[in-house]
């Protein structure tokens, strides 16, 4: 299947390379679709990612078991995603500043170090779901299509979270590596191969990822999330996933 994961790694790159095409589109659709493919996301992290835990803890078990706790507890690998990203995400509004424009304007920025840093964290995270284009825990068509268009909404909502955060600095910089991190986590994949109690440590710590990434987005009052879009994406996509 390796010529169906690089035309889904080409689909990937162009998500990060004309999102903003969808983000400039009218604001309550917008905030709909987004909405929608959190709801997905979720949805496939929990029908699908999750009971696949079960089996990373027998691996662990297995594998792992010199190291006290992770050899039963493959969910706190899972809560370590979360609150890494949590913590970036933290940081980078603590960072936030508001610069001057002409005409009494405003507008709200990140420090370099921190655009960095958020950048960096992310290019891991694109690189991680890159080899797990090859590397999943189900190596079936079936699988590696849920998959990748889980992750492809979810790039979607990842994309139009740094813009916000990052403006132009993300349009000229971010997203270039972003997109060269899956190519080179979907390269990485085909010539390497990690065990398979790795596997589910990196599928659990993108499955922490994933949930924080779309939560921050639905959560917050301000910003005016669509909770029947939401619940739609997340229906739909948990009947598809059950009807595997």
């Amino acid at each position: 299947m390796i010529w169906l994961q690089a035309i889904i790694t080409v689909l990937f790159v162009l998500i990060h390379m004309f999102a903003e095409q969808f983000h400039v589109t009218k604001h309550g659709s917008r905030r709909a679709w987004l909405s929608f493919a959190g709801g997905v996301s979720v949805s496939y992290v929990f029908i699908h990612i999750f009971p696949e835990l079960e089996l990373t803890q027998q691996h662990l078990s297995t594998h792992w078991n010199f190291i006290p706790f992770i050899e039963h507890h493959a969910y706190l690998i899972a809560l370590v995603g979360l609150i890494v990203f949590y913590g970036l995400e933290r940081g980078a509004k603590l960072s936030q500043s508001k610069q001057k424009l002409p005409h009494n304007h405003t507008k709200t920025t990140t420090s370099q170090g921190v655009f960095w840093l958020h950048i960096a964290s992310f290019a891991l995270y694109n690189a991680l779901i890159g080899y797990l284009l090859v590397h999943r825990e189900e190596q079936d068509l079936y699988g590696l299509i849920f998959f990748s268009i889980a992750m492809g909404l979810h790039f979607f909502v990842n994309d139009y979270s740094l813009r916000q955060f990052h403006k132009d600095t993300y349009q000229k910089y971010g997203r270039w590596v972003l997109s060269g991190m899956i190519v080179i986590g979907w390269m990485v994949g085909l010539a390497t191969k990690i065990s398979e109690a790795m596997t589910g440590v990196l599928f659990a710590f993108l499955a922490g990822g994933v949930i924080l990434n779309v939560l921050k987005e639905e959560l917050p009052e301000e910003k005016q999330s669509s909770f029947w879009a939401f619940a739609c994406g997340a229906a739909v996509y948990t009947v598809l996933l059950l009807m595997l």
